[in-house]
């Protein structure tokens, strides 16, 4: 009987198997820390270095409120020091603004309201003229292809 020199699995690493860790560049915007219950985005607050305060605005009233920078230090940034939002998170004319996910999910429905009311407008508007000699016919498909489109 043949005896090897074997080391208990438990003392065994992957530490040589492991991947080597490759170079990426960094996101052009971070992702902040997710807080249970609450949407992140980002809001433009210039553009070219002029002020959007129409933007700001409307957002804000639509429930959009900054982040402080206080709230989330894993996101490491220089701020504007000139910038109105003094203790937001500000990178290249976007503010990172956070809103309940209640408020978000509204949105979406109300969107998702709005592109079915107007796809049903059209369906009835094609079918209004609809003749019986030249049936019209709703056929919504989509297909993508790359390449030779076999």
């Amino acid at each position: 009987m043949v005896t090897e020199n074997r080391l208990d699995r438990a003392l065994t690493t992957r530490d040589k198997t492991e991947r080597k860790k490759t170079w990426a560049p960094a996101q052009l915007l971070p992702d902040p820390t997710p807080e249970a219950g609450y949407s992140f985005r980002w809001i433009r607050v210039s553009t070219l270095g002029n002020a959007d305060p129409m933007n700001v605005s409307s957002k804000l009233r639509e429930g959009w409120e900054p982040v402080k920078a206080s709230d989330h230090p894993e996101v490491q940034l220089m701020t504007d020091p000139n910038s109105q939002f003094k203790d937001g998170i500000i990178v290249g004319g976007l503010m990172l603004c956070k809103t309940p996910t209640e408020l978000t999910e509204q949105r979406d429905a109300y969107y998702q309201g709005q592109s079915t009311s107007q796809m049903n407008s059209v369906d009835n508007n094609l079918m209004r003229e609809s003749d019986p000699r030249m049936p019209l016919f709703n056929d919504r498909k989509t297909k993508v292809t790359f390449g030779t489109g076999n």
